[in-house]
């Protein structure tokens, strides 16, 4: 979800708040990784991770590279694999002039003999944008059967057409097993439409997807074009939408602050929940996401700044939030892998224990 560590969709003039030594940092360090086998959870080096299970092996895809891949025999000890792309979809660098290679937001999942995974192709600080798809037969790099697909785009976004990010993909099926993309990052928040049988496009027309959630309930009078378009993210800063179903609700769960800071990161994950699949996204107290709502899930703490962009994996029963954070112990704030069981109180609400 963002180039190498470092997304920021804040006004153009704040860049010079993002430290450059930890961007640099970060690369190298992801560089010097690209081989290792048995790490640590806490020494492999992360951005947006999402985690699967197949035949007893965990696969983590992470922002990176061509899609950065990783696997573990027992979700503790990690081994690089090959990127998903060995170069970029050859339509990416003209639909999105400005991408250098790096492939944002990974979101995994299997559908009926196949694993999908939507990705996102984009450029610093700008909403022009696509979320693309691939599939697999398995994700056995040993297997005579492996090789992705590359189905191309799913959702573009466009500087002064859309309101919206097309970066942060995440499927879901509701409970008739009709499939949907949730996606979005800052502007006017983040978004939802219901997806072809195929999973490759949409079903709809991209003016009918639906808003979900919103930082900024006054997105529409922030300077825009002459429709009323954010040219530039502002304050909005929520994004990395991941819906899940457990009981008779869909939980909303989304990244909220500023990530890519290193130690001075604010990211901080919160949910919401709804009956419906297309919402309203309500926090434990009744507010709405789409107004700045949001229970509070994950933070910062004296040993992991600005934590987010979280999936959540069900297995043997147990669900466990995937997630990555800054580690505090080092210089520059590396960002690092965080694997946590996440728990659901007597009410229906999740929170992950203190450590």
């Amino acid at each position: 979800m963002k180039p190498l560590f470092i997304r920021i969709f804040i006004f153009v003039a704040a860049a010079c708040l993002i430290p450059v030594h930890a961007e640099e940092d970060a690369a190298s360090e992801a560089a010097r990784q690209e081989n290792a086998t048995g790490l640590l959870e806490e020494e492999v080096i992360a951005h947006d991770p999402v985690m699967i299970r197949e035949d007893g092996v965990y696969y983590l895809f992470t922002t990176g590279p061509g899609v950065t891949v990783w696997s573990s025999p027992d979700m503790t000890h990690w081994s690089r694999e090959a990127p998903v792309f060995p170069t970029a979809p050859d339509w990416a660098k003209k639909e999105v002039p400005g991408f250098n290679g790096h492939i944002w937001a990974p979101d995994i999942s299997f559908h009926d003999g196949l694993y999908y995974l939507y990705y996102s192709i984009s450029s610093f600080g700008k909403n022009e944008s696509c979320i693309g798809v691939a599939t697999a037969k398995t994700l056995d790099p040993d297997s005579p059967e492996f090789g992705w697909q590359d189905h191309g785009i799913v959702v573009q976004s466009l500087p002064g057409v859309h309101n919206w990010n097309a970066i942060d993909g995440n499927l879901i099926h509701d409970q008739d097993g009709k499939p949907y993309l949730s996606w979005g990052s800052f502007w006017s928040g983040l978004k939802l439409a219901p997806l072809a049988e195929d999973r490759t496009r949409l079903a709809v027309e991209l003016d009918d997807a639906i808003s979900i959630a919103s930082r900024s309930s006054r997105w529409s009078e922030q300077l825009g074009d002459q429709e009323g378009h954010p040219i530039e993210a502002g304050r909005g800063a929520i994004e990395a939408p991941f819906i899940i179903r457990r009981g008779d609700h869909y939980y909303l769960f989304a990244s909220t602050g500023y990530c890519c800071r290193g130690l001075d990161s604010t990211y901080r994950v919160v949910v919401g929940r709804s009956e419906t699949i297309e919402g309203p996204y309500l926090d434990r107290n009744g507010l709405s996401m789409m107004n700045g709502g949001g229970t509070l899930v994950l933070e910062s703490d004296e040993d992991w700044n600005g934590v987010g962009h979280n999936g959540v994996t069900r297995l043997d029963g147990v669900d466990y939030i995937v997630y990555h954070g800054y580690d505090a112990s080092t210089e520059s704030g590396l960002p690092k892998l965080r694997i946590d069981v996440l728990q659901w109180d007597q009410d229906g609400w999740p929170f992950v224990e203190a450590q």
